[in-house]
C-alpha cells in the first residue's frame, strides 16, 4: 500500500506541478495586462487543473489510502488528508458542476456590470462609497444607500438557486448542506465555530454598545438628527462593516514623501525576513488595464513568490504592502524539504493572521517613530487616536462577521425561509442598526461574498484572533517584553527566527490547531484579541 501511495503521488505531481505553476504565472500576467486573451488562457488552465482534482479513479484511490492502516508515515498521512480534502470538493456530478459554474458566472457578470442608479445617474461602487462617506444630506444618503442595494433584487433568485445547487452537491457527498461541507473540508469544525462566535458575541457586546453610542453621538451632530432617527445610510458605509471615521486622524501625511517599497524592505529585512528577491519579481505600481487591488501569489512552491500592488505614498498602501508581504514571507519560508503538496500555509486563516499582524503596524505610533522618525511629541499626540481608530475598526468588523456567519449558516440550512427578515433580524441584533420602516428587500444578496464567495468570512475573524495571539507571544515570550506599551518588532531579528523556524517552515505538515499549539504553547485563544482591542 505504501508503494502504491508513492506511485500515486508521483503520478499526481506529474499532472499538477507544472500546470499549477503555469496557472499562477498566467493569472499574475493577466492581472497586470488586463487583456481578455490573458484572462481566457488563465480560465482554460484553471479548468485543466480542476479536472485533475475531479478525477474519480484518483479519488477512490485516495479513499483507500485514507482508510488503510498500512500507511503509518505521518508526512504521508498528512499528504493524503490534504489531497482528500482538495479532491472532495470537485467530486461533483458533471451536470451539476456545469450548472453551478454557469450560474456563478452569470451572477458574477451581473455584479461586475451592474451600476446602481440615483435620479437617472448611474454610479460605480466607488462613487457610492464616496457619497456615503462625504455627504451630510440625509435624503441623498438614503437614496444612495437604497440604490446600492438594487443589485440584491437583480441577483437574489439566482443566488437562492445557486445555494440549492451547492446544497445538492454537498448532500451527494454525504454532508447535510454546503455550509457544513465547506467548513469540514477546510478543517474547521462547525460546532467549534458556533461556540467561538457565541463567545465573541458575549465578550464584545459591552464594548460594542459603548463604541456604537460614541459613533451615534458623533453622527447626530454630523447630520443634525435625533439619535432615534439614525438609519443604516448614516453610517458612512454600505454595510456598517468598518465603521465611520469619527476621530481626527490623518496618517497619510506621514507617508506622502516616503518610498513605501523601501520602507517595506527595510522593515522586513530588519526582523530577519528577506524580501528583496520577491520585490524584484513583483509588480507594485499602477499601469493601464492592471487589476486595481492587491494580492500575493505563490507561483511554484519553489520560492517564487510575487505580490501585485498599486502603490501610492499613503497610509492605505503602506498597510497593504506590510499585509501582502506578510503573506509573502510565510510562503517563502515554508520548508522546501516538505513534499510539494504540503508546501503551503496550514490554513487560509493562518496566512491571514501573519498578514494582519504586520498590516496593523502601519498605524502603530512606535512603528511610525522607528521607521519614519516622528518626534516623541508627535507620537504621544496620536497614541490615543490611533488605538481608538483600530479598536473601532476591529470591534465593528467583528459584529459584522457575526451577521455574515450566522446568516450563511441559516441560509444553507433552509434557503426557502424568509431571508429578508432573517437578514434584518441579525443586523439589528449584532450591529444595532434599525431596519428602515416597511423594508422587505433582499438586501442580503447585495453582499457579493454571500452570493459568490460563501463560507469564507469566518477566516477573516480567525485571522484577527490569531494575529493578536502571535503578537503577544512574540512580545512576551520571544522578546521578553512585559510592558503595557504597544511594540513594533523593529530591528528584532529574533522575531524572524521565531516565525521562520516555529511557524512558517511547517507549511501544511500540521493541521492549523496543532500548528498554533506547537508555536504558541496553547490552542487558538480569543482572549488575546479581547485583551488587545476590547479591554
Amino acid at each position: 500500500m505504501g508503494k502504491d501511495f508513492l506511485e500515486f503521488i508521483k503520478s499526481f505531481e506529474s499532472k499538477a506541478v507544472d500546470l499549477s505553476r503555469e496557472l499562477s504565472l498566467s493569472n499574475f500576467n493577466a492581472t497586470i495586462s488586463g487583456k481578455p486573451e490573458d484572462y481566457t488562457k488563465t480560465a482554460e488552465l484553471e479548468l485543466k487543473l480542476k479536472k485533475v482534482f475531479a478525477n474519480k479513479e484518483d479519488f477512490e484511490k485516495l479513499k483507500k489510502f485514507k482508510e488503510s492502516e498500512e500507511i503509518t508515515d505521518e508526512v504521508n498521512q498528512r499528504e493524503i488528508e490534504v489531497l482528500f480534502n482538495s479532491y472532495s470538493e470537485f467530486q461533483i456530478d458533471k451536470e451539476l458542476l456545469v450548472k453551478t459554474v454557469a450560474l456563478s458566472s452569470k451572477i458574477e457578470q451581473t455584479f461586475s456590470t451592474y451600476r446602481a442608479e440615483v435620479n437617472g445617474k448611474k454610479l460605480t461602487d466607488n462613487e457610492i462609497d464616496k457619497i456615503l462617506e462625504d455627504s451630510t444630506d440625509s435624503d441623498e444618503l438614503e437614496e444612495t444607500w437604497k440604490a446600492s442595494k438594487q443589485i440584491g433584487s437583480k441577483v437574489s433568485e439566482d443566488v437562492i438557486k445557486l445555494v440549492k445547487l451547492r446544497n445538492e452537491a454537498a448532500k451527494n457527498l454525504g454532508y447535510e448542506n454546503y455550509h457544513q461541507m465547506s467548513l469540514t473540508l477546510s478543517e474547521l469544525e462547525p460546532e467549534f465555530l458556533d461556540n467561538l462566535f457565541d463567545k465573541l458575541d458575549e465578550l464584545t457586546k459591552p464594548k460594542f454598545v459603548e463604541i456604537k453610542n460614541e459613533i451615534d453621538e458623533y453622527l447626530t451632530k454630523r447630520y443634525r438628527v435625533q439619535k432615534d432617527d439614525l438609519m443604516p445610510w448614516h453610517y458612512q458605509d454600505k454595510f456598517f462593516q468598518q465603521g465611520p471615521s469619527i476621530y481626527e486622524l490623518d496618517l497619510d501625511k506621514y507617508f506622502e514623501d516616503q518610498n513605501i517599497e523601501k520602507l517595506t524592505d527595510d522593515y522586513f529585512s530588519g526582523i530577519g525576513l528577506e524580501i528583496k528577491d520577491m520585490l524584484a519579481k513583483s509588480d507594485l505600481y499602477e499601469k493601464e488595464g492592471k487589476y486595481q487591488h492587491a494580492y500575493c501569489t505563490q507561483i511554484d512552491k519553489e520560492g517564487d513568490v510575487r505580490v501585485l500592488c498599486n502603490i501610492k505614498p499613503n497610509y492605505k498602501w503602506m498597510g497593504t504592502m506590510l499585509h501582502e508581504f506578510g503573506h509573502a514571507v510565510y510562503d517563502k519560508y515554508v520548508s522546501m524539504n516538505l513534499p510539494w503538496v504540503l508546501r503551503e500555509h496550514a490554513h487560509i486563516f493562518t496566512t491571514e493572521a501573519i498578514a494582519m499582524l504586520f498590516g496593523r503596524f502601519a498605524s502603530n505610533p512606535n512603528w511610525l517613530q522607528g521607521m519614519l522618525n516622528i518626534s516623541d511629541e508627535e507620537k504621544v499626540k496620536i497614541l490615543e487616536e490611533t488605538f481608538k481608530t483600530l479598536q473601532l475598526e476591529q470591534i465593528i468588523f467583528s459584529r459584522w462577521v457575526q451577521v455574515i456567519f450566522r446568516f450563511e449558516k441559516a441560509m444553507f440550512e433552509n434557503p426557502d425561509q424568509d431571508l429578508n427578515s432573517l437578514w434584518w433580524n441579525l443586523v439589528e441584533k449584532y450591529q444595532g442598526l434599525k431596519k428602515p420602516e416597511g423594508r422587505n428587500e433582499p438586501d442580503w444578496a447585495s453582499k457579493i461574498h454571500i452570493a459568490l464567495y460563501p463560507v469564507y468570512y469566518q477566516n477573516y475573524m480567525l485571522g484577527e484572533l490569531l494575529a493578536s495571539q502571535l503578537y503577544f507571544y512574540v512580545k512576551e515570550k520571544v522578546l521578553k517584553d512585559n510592558s503595557d506599551e504597544t511594540i513594533s518588532f523593529i530591528g528584532k531579528k529574533e522575531v524572524g527566527d521565531y516565525l521562520k523556524n516555529l511557524f512558517f517552515s511547517y507549511g501544511a505538515l500540521f493541521k492549523w490547531d496543532k500548528l498554533i499549539k506547537s508555536s504558541t504553547g496553547e490552542e487558538l485563544n480569543p482572549e488575546y484579541w479581547i485583551r488587545q482591542f476590547v479591554k
